[in-house]
């Protein structure tokens, strides 16, 4: 449950409205950087939380301060968008040649689609996705999602607050971007009371890591050809983060096999062309049965065939004449 104040959480005033400005504050609100983003997120990792209550309940309390931010900013380019005039917008352009060149206008969709207020979009027009959001089930992956959604929204923050002269804006920045640092601070401190690094990584922790190649598990792979040398760093030597190993470097060589496909089958409808060459490889290699394009076909038929009869109740069992 969730109530409201009419109050705004911290001080929001525009001094000099500029729309220029309000469709860059729409990244830092409904970009994949935005608080938006940050706020679903912590949600969705509250709501799905299982564990120490503790945690659940310090992702609601984040979650729900990070709605005021989307507030704020709402509220931030919403005045933006008010009573300012073409001349104060081409003089803002002016006066900031990056505005001029990244903006070049008031974006329409802020008029159009919002009535003069703000929008779920980036800088761009280009509405917010959910599949940014992560919620993993796993509170380690979701810290370290958590640092990185608010360390690149305080980029963004840098760089608007860099943009703009307006008192008003930077105040409300100023308290934005602090907010971010203690945020960043607050999912590393859960990384560090869950044992820090050697005891949360690898992730998951709960996975039985013997059944990995345990001799790749440290190891920086370098692609560099014609004797480029790979770049040396932690990471390439020393004892891992996890405790469980020494950093070493390879050079990355093949160590699997050409991939061979079988031949497109009819059904697919690709060019004659295709048909043919696919055939004479296949018969050049000597395969046969399942592996050509009439062995694919059937497998495939008979597996959707099994898979309507599932969904329809037709099925009561495979018949075993094909599908794997």
């Amino acid at each position: 449950m969730f109530y409201h104040d009419k109050r705004t959480q911290y001080t929001v005033r525009v001094d000099n409205p500029s729309p220029l400005y309000a469709k860059m504050l729409q990244q830092a609100l409904g970009g994949i950087e935005g608080e938006i983003r940050v706020m679903m997120q912590y949600l969705f990792q509250a709501w799905n939380s299982r564990g120490a209550a503790k945690y659940r309940d310090m992702l609601l309390e984040t979650g729900t301060e990070e709605m005021g931010h989307v507030e704020m900013y709402a509220t931030a380019i919403a005045l933006n968008l008010e009573g300012s005039t073409a001349e104060t917008q081409i003089s803002a352009a002016r006066q900031n040649p990056i505005v001029a060149a990244v903006m070049g206008g008031m974006s329409p969709r802020a008029f159009l689609a919002g009535g003069m207020g703000a929008l779920a979009a980036d800088s761009e027009g280009n509405p917010f996705d959910g599949s940014w959001v992560v919620s993993s089930g796993n509170i380690a992956a979701d810290m370290f999602s958590n640092v990185t959604g608010e360390a690149t929204n305080a980029c963004v923050l840098g760089r608007l607050s860099h943009m703009t002269d307006d008192a008003g804006m930077k105040s409300m920045l100023g308290y934005l971007m602090s907010r971010d640092v203690m945020h960043q601070q607050q999912w590393l401190a859960v990384i560090e009371e869950l044992g820090g690094y050697k005891n949360v990584l690898p992730i998951p922790n709960s996975f039985d890591h013997s059944t990995e190649l345990t001799q790749f598990s440290h190891t920086f792979f370098s692609t560099a050809i014609d004797g480029i040398e790979p770049p040396q760093g932690r990471w390439t030597s020393g004892p891992s983060l996890d405790g469980k190993g020494e950093y070493r470097v390879e050079r990355l060589r093949p160590m699997g096999e050409e991939p061979q496909l079988a031949p497109p089958i009819p059904q697919a409808f690709v060019q004659v062309e295709q048909m043919q060459g696919g055939k004479q490889r296949v018969a050049a290699k000597g395969e046969t049965g399942d592996t050509s394009s009439e062995g694919i076909a059937a497998r495939l038929a008979s597996t959707m065939r099994h898979v309507v009869e599932d969904l329809t109740g037709g099925g009561h069992g495979h018949d075993g004449d094909g599908a794997g």
